[in-house]
């Protein structure tokens, strides 16, 4: 009976192969990439884990009254890929209904199934980030399976029965349910791996395609630049016709529909409005849902991703495919990355566009004033977000953006404080993504003299010093204060931090001879521009001890008293 018992029970195995194999192509499987899972997402992938479970018991064989059946697949599997909400949960209602099926076996045998959910979704705790492998599940699941013959043993009624099935059952459930979960984690594994290839892919296509539009993008978003753009993503993909539009008319359409889908005229589409009013990626996967007025149109399904410029919609773009239901989820987050690139690219486009219209000295005193250390770091810290998470890396390159053009767009000698603070903000924000915790930032600012004229780049140097040689040089990084108020008439602001300090030979050296690099820098610049506006009487002070930090004072001329 043993060895027949075993072959129907390996045979069997093949069920789970089939159900792994369709598991790894479901929506259920690719919730176990996020970071986050939300209530709904456990949700379903507990009541799949759950049938997957349940149909181990009634695939199960008949035995002395009781069942020799590979449940514990699905609930171990449930608590290593899941984790220990789903586990706990898939135990839960996988034990209790083996429970309610009845038998001198089922309360042994449920209980041991609900424990082995709790420590299969606590092996997946332990083991985080790093993925379970398949001998540990395989181990883990021949050890619950003994543990259910221990307590059949120690529980079940009548003894001689209870006996006879464990020395029948034994071996066959260990190897069945063991080969089980090595099955099923072999083939999710693996369909991971294909999945993480596949994204990879496409990161590398959508950058590819980002690379060979940039040269075009730098003019704007025009005409020309998006028949370009739209026919180098025609040619480096699968779709059928791409379109860029702006918020009124079509710009470009290359591919299938042409004919009717022409550059200049106005918007034909209904998704097209849609993502533009919404500011949201649309998905049509039918004709109908894309809303083309022509009959006949060819163009089957779409995603329509929104362009944006400095926060506002200025276009669309648009990946058109000849069968309805074409993509994917790897499709639309393709294309989702690909909208979010462009719209990056249209703000540099911008950038540039403004740079060039700023005088050659004004670009000369910006080089002056700019560190390309922090525009590297900067750079840096964007690039190692792309992959892990590219919304805030997004939202750094804007930052970024707007501090260039903040700095490019300054062409007067004197700005507001309120103006000034700004840069400054941009800065802080781009250092606090690149140091986190490290780096704290208080600001007391009155309101009052926010509107007070004072020299053009005057702050920031001062705050970057601060950062740089004050705060980042310490393991556990400091607090950076910024204050600002009316002292008659006078704007007195503060910049201190709880750094290293200034040794006080330097101090001694910005104030008397100028200092070339170093902690210095920033200090010595703004003293020497104050200098030459206030004249020998301007007012900056430097109070610093090393080790305990260092606050510099300005003290600007208001024209009323404030």
């Amino acid at each position: 009976m043993d060895d027949n018992l075993s072959m129907i029970l390996l045979q069997r195995i093949s069920i789970i192969a089939v159900l792994a194999y369709v598991f790894s192509h479901t929506q259920a499987f690719r919730m176990m990439f996020k970071e986050q899972t939300t209530n709904r997402e456990k949700l379903v992938l507990v009541v799949f884990f759950s049938a997957f479970s349940i149909a181990g018991t009634y695939f199960g064989i008949p035995i002395e009254g009781a069942l020799a059946n590979f449940r514990d697949t699905g609930t171990v599997v449930a608590g290593l890929l899941g984790g220990p909400a789903v586990g706990i949960a898939t135990g839960l209602i996988s034990g209790l209904h083996r429970i309610s099926l009845g038998g001198f076996t089922a309360i042994p045998c449920g209980i041991t199934t609900i424990l082995g959910g709790i420590a299969a979704g606590y092996v997946h705790y332990r083991m985080k980030p790093r993925e379970p492998e398949f001998i540990t599940g395989a181990t883990l699941v021949v050890a619950i399976v003994l543990f259910s013959m221990g307590l059949i043993l120690l529980f079940s009624t009548p003894e001689s029965a209870a006996r006879s099935l464990v020395a029948q059952i034994t071996l066959p459930m260990s190897l069945a349910n063991a080969l089980g979960v090595a099955v099923f984690m072999i083939i999710v594994h693996n369909a991971r791996i294909h999945q993480t290839k596949i994204g990879a892919l496409q990161t590398h296509k959508a950058l590819k395609i980002a690379n060979a539009a940039l040269p075009y993008f730098r003019k704007g978003l025009s005409q020309s630049s998006a028949e370009q753009v739209a026919s180098t993503i025609l040619t480096m993909t699968s779709a059928a016709a791409v379109a860029i539009t702006d918020n009124e008319k079509v710009l470009a359409h290359i591919g299938v529909g042409s004919d009717h889908h022409i550059a200049g005229v106005p918007l034909l589409t209904n998704a097209t409005r849609q993502a533009l009013q919404s500011g949201q990626m649309t998905v049509a996967q039918t004709a109908g849902e894309i809303g083309c007025d022509v009959p006949n149109c060819q163009l089957r399904s779409a995603v329509v991703v929104p362009l944006f410029c400095r926060e506002q919609v200025v276009g669309t773009l648009k990946i058109y495919y000849q069968r309805e239901e074409a993509m994917s989820a790897l499709d639309l987050e393709f294309a989702q990355g690909l909208g979010q690139i462009f719209s990056t690219q249209l703000e540099l486009a911008l950038l540039q566009q403004r740079a060039e219209l700023t005088a050659k000295a004004e670009l000369k005193a910006l080089r002056a004033q700019i560190n390309p250390h922090f525009l590297f770091n900067a750079l840096n810290t964007i690039v190692s977000l792309i992959r892990t998470n590219p919304e805030q890396a997004r939202n750094l390159l804007v930052e970024l953006s707007e501090f260039f053009r903040r700095s490019l767009k300054v062409s007067r000698d004197f700005i507001t404080l309120r103006e000034e603070m700004e840069q400054v903000d941009s800065y802080l924000v781009l250092e606090k993504a690149r140091f986190g915790d490290r780096l704290r930032v208080e600001k007391k600012l009155d309101r009052k003299v926010m509107d007070v004229q004072i020299p053009a780049f005057t702050l920031q140097p001062l705050v970057e010093n601060a950062v740089k040689h004050g705060l980042l040089t310490k393991e556990e990084g400091g607090t950076v204060c910024i204050t600002a108020a009316g002292n008659g008439r006078y704007v007195e602001i503060t910049i201190c931090d709880d750094g290293e300090g200034i040794p006080s030979s330097i101090v001694k050296q910005i104030f008397e001879h100028g200092f070339g690099k170093g902690a210095g820098i920033g200090l010595s610049n703004v003293k020497d521009r104050l200098k030459a506006i206030y004249g020998t009487n301007h007012i900056l002070e430097i109070v610093s001890a090393e080790g305990a930090g260092t606050t510099v004072t300005l003290k600007i001329p208001a024209p009323n008293e404030v």
